[in-house]
């Protein structure tokens, strides 16, 4: 056990990292290698040769039942020690089954990074939700998550990550009495990314995402029941853009934009493709904000669209000092909208 690091210098350490490419114009050659670095973390993370397929997985000894407060925790899996943070809300109790959100950072961060990022902590506070921020794999502290889409020997040497997220809750449900009809996803670019991906091919155990900045990196295939979908993005994002990628795409990976996601979805879910539009930002606000909601499926699995005009890769509600990912929206809240999404459904 012990406390999250919630560590304010690592705004200046993205940027030192980013910030050489990420002012540059957004040609065709930034835009390759904004799609295979900051997404992917491709070329640094399969060159260390760490990311062999988890096969099995056995829990910590200190595995003792959580109370209120921050808690860091590690799990093996295979034969590599993963790490992860759960936030137990003030007043949870442990007799009460509670609903549990996983938060996903972006391609370079980890799971403290993504406390401070998101703010979710607060949120899980009033709402009396649990926060897991779990920490993805790769070099040094560049960590990112396989979220699919990459072709050939990318793919076969890349950790399996559903696999992670799975034995992560099989044992979160040793630690905390986990509602598990109400387990969620969130997550931040490659991290939104991740959580597509677990729509996919976890649906049995995730009742619903909220991807922020982040597009489908893998097919959709046949997921085992319609997962409700509600996505945030901003049209100016340079990370990951919201139209379609710019240029040739990779030989070694796919991405989908933000339409073909959603619609992907839409289509999936069995959906009405003439959407219900409104306005969520109000007049005279700096940033117009438009939510897109695709219901009628038969499931009651809706899917819903958040655009911020104008909007950069970032997470809305929070403004950070990394001038590089662009503007914030302040007029809405991806936390309060993703736990108002979220309590809608449930595992059935």
């Amino acid at each position: 056990m012990g406390t999250a690091c919630l560590s304010r210098p690592v705004a200046s350490e993205l940027s030192q990292k980013f910030e050489p490419i990420l002012t540059r114009p957004v040609n065709q050659s930034t835009a390759m290698i904004l799609h295979a670095i900051v997404i992917f973390g491709l070329t640094s993370i399969t060159s260390f040769g760490q990311d062999k397929p988890a096969v099995d997985a056995s829990i910590d000894p200190d595995n003792l039942a959580l109370t209120s407060g921050d808690h860091v925790r590690h799990i093996i899996v295979g034969e590599r020690k993963r790490a992860y943070i759960v936030h137990v809300p003030e007043g949870y109790d442990a007799k009460k089954p509670t609903p549990v959100v996983f938060a996903l950072h972006g391609a370079g961060m980890n799971g403290s990074m993504m406390v401070w990022f998101t703010g979710l902590n607060k949120t899980s506070d009033a709402k009396g939700f649990i926060v897991v921020y779990p920490s993805g794999t790769g070099p040094g502290s560049f960590l990112t998550w396989n979220a699919g889409g990459l072709i050939g020997r990318f793919k076969d040497e890349r950790v399996d990550d559903v696999d992670f997220i799975r034995l992560l809750l099989d044992e979160l449900t040793t630690l905390v009495n986990v509602d598990q009809k109400r387990v969620y996803a969130c997550g931040m670019s490659n991290g939104g990314m991740m959580s597509y991906r677990l729509a996919v091919e976890l649906s049995d155990r995730i009742a619903a995402i909220a991807p922020v900045g982040g597009t489908m990196a893998t097919d959709i295939g046949e997921p085992k029941r319609a997962v409700p979908v509600m996505h945030f993005h901003g049209t100016k994002d340079e990370i990951v853009p919201y139209g379609p990628p710019i240029g040739p795409a990779p030989s070694f990976a796919s991405l989908k934009g933000v339409e073909d996601s959603v619609l992907t979805w839409v289509k999936s879910n069995g959906c009405d493709e003439n959407a219900l539009s409104d306005t969520l930002s109000k007049d005279g606000d700096k940033m117009k904000v438009t939510r897109r909601t695709y219901s009628g499926s038969k499931d009651g699995a809706d899917v819903v669209l958040v655009a911020i005009e104008g909007g950069g890769h970032t997470w809305p509600g929070r403004q950070l000092p990394i001038s590089f990912l662009g503007r914030s929206a302040r007029n809405i809240s991806a936390n309060e909208l993703i736990w108002e999404f979220f309590q809608k459904y449930s595992l059935k």
